[in-house]
């Protein structure tokens, strides 16, 4: 992997980062709506981005190698569990805290790329992989007199999910599959999975909330467009530590937009997988230039 494009890797991973903040705090905005019905209208205004830039550069709106299509449905059916997740912690957990265990995501995209694309992984990751795991039950607080519990274990869940879609992504544009169609995949199969939902449990929403929710889905195009090509440029272990930004992110806007402040334990959660993910990254590229 030549220097470039790990530093396009870079550069993207962190503009994917700021735009699913962005998405994140316009979806808590959108107020008391079931997360499926938010998910919906996510994944329906990215559907209509992708295809336009699809069509604007003459893309093919099919897989480029139809052996690959087992590999857009793991993306897009991880992908719109890693959602669904996410917007429930969201909407129920401080920003930063959902935002934390969301970025549990690089972690298991190692796990997963080393169980299916066979990519390398040592002792040392497997010890930074329990660091973070550590470090996400100091945000879940496992207890059931924690009103949170529910919340944050989907929150985990939804890391798992997008951990999952990831290394799909990983191996699709290894295989040459063009970003915007594998974006266009997942929000055509995501709305599919979700609008029977909508038949059955539809809530009215105010013009203010379909503002919020088109507002998010750009934000949330954006973020796959940028996440997308950060994994077609760079494996997961070597530009994974620059996704936890959208902590820092979350936690600035979380306080001056909703006046949220983590409590001790999460900040402690936060140090631990931190800190593995930066122990992981050195580690990375002390091997790379070895």
């Amino acid at each position: 992997m030549t220097n470039t494009k790990k530093h396009l890797g870079i550069i993207y991973i962190t503009l994917s980062a700021f735009c699913f903040t962005l998405m994140n705090i316009f979806v808590r905005l959108s107020g008391d709506l079931p997360s499926i019905q938010k998910s919906f209208f996510r994944n329906f205004v990215a559907l209509f981005f992708a295809l336009i830039i699809l069509v604007k550069n003459h893309t093919p709106i099919k897989p480029v190698d139809n052996r690959n299509l087992k590999f857009f449905l793991i993306r897009a059916a991880a992908g719109t569990v890693g959602i669904l997740g996410n917007f429930y912690a969201v909407d129920h957990l401080v920003l930063s805290d959902a935002s934390m265990l969301n970025k549990l995501s690089p972690f298991f995209a190692v796990i997963f790329s080393a169980l299916f694309l066979k990519e390398n992984v040592k002792p040392f990751h497997i010890i930074t992989l329990l660091t973070a795991f550590a470090g996400a039950i100091f945000i879940i607080k496992p207890s059931f007199s924690n009103v949170d519990l529910f919340p944050a274990v989907m929150g985990f869940i939804g890391g798992m999910g997008a951990g999952a879609a990831y290394t799909a992504v990983r191996h699709l544009g290894q295989k040459g599959e063009h970003g915007p169609f594998i974006v266009f995949f997942f929000s055509v199969f995501s709305c599919l999975v979700t609008l029977p939902y909508l038949f059955f449990d539809y809530h009215p929403m105010s013009l203010y909330q379909v503002l919020c929710l088109l507002f998010a889905g750009l934000a949330a195009s954006g973020g796959q467009f940028a996440i997308t090509a950060a994994y077609c440029y760079a494996p997961a272990k070597e530009i994974s530590v620059y996704d936890y930004s959208q902590v820092i992110f979350s936690a600035i806007l979380g306080f001056f937009i909703f006046q949220q402040i983590p409590d001790g334990m999460s900040f402690m959660g936060y140090f631990l997988i931190i800190a593995a993910a930066v122990a992981m990254f050195i580690y990375n590229n002390r091997k790379s230039e070895g």
